[in-house]
């Protein structure tokens, strides 16, 4: 099955056809750091900033089993492919750093086809 992870900023409109969407906007956001604001979620230093978060862990502790189990109910019931969204304000760092782990942690399970992208992180 393929399943599309896409980062996204709510400023920007919610992404269309979308099957899950998950808000992140409740982590910090470095984008009120001078030295982070420029850098996007792929970034070291972004990834730091967002993981010192101490909601992060219990929020992936949540997500990761939620989505494996979404995910062989969809491809139980015949889904071809899913797509995930996750937004923060912009799209540029929170919602960045969050669906790289998300494609990260779904990509270990060979039924899936994962592919991950970052909408507006070029908007500035």
């Amino acid at each position: 099955m393929n399943v599309s992870v896409i980062a996204f900023g709510f400023k920007h409109g919610i992404p269309l056809d979308l099957d899950l969407l998950f808000d992140v906007r409740f982590l910090r956001n470095p984008n009120y750091d001078p030295a982070l604001q420029p850098r996007t979620g792929s970034d070291a230093a972004v990834a730091a900033f967002i993981e010192r978060d101490p909601a992060l862990a219990p929020f992936f502790s949540h997500l990761f089993p939620l989505l494996d189990f979404l995910l062989c109910a969809y491809a139980t019931a015949g889904r071809e492919s899913v797509r995930i969204g996750l937004g923060c304000t912009g799209g540029r760092h929170r919602s960045v750093y969050v669906a790289g782990r998300v494609g990260e942690h779904l990509r270990l399970d060979d039924r899936w086809l994962v592919s991950t992208t970052a909408r507006d992180v070029e908007i500035v």
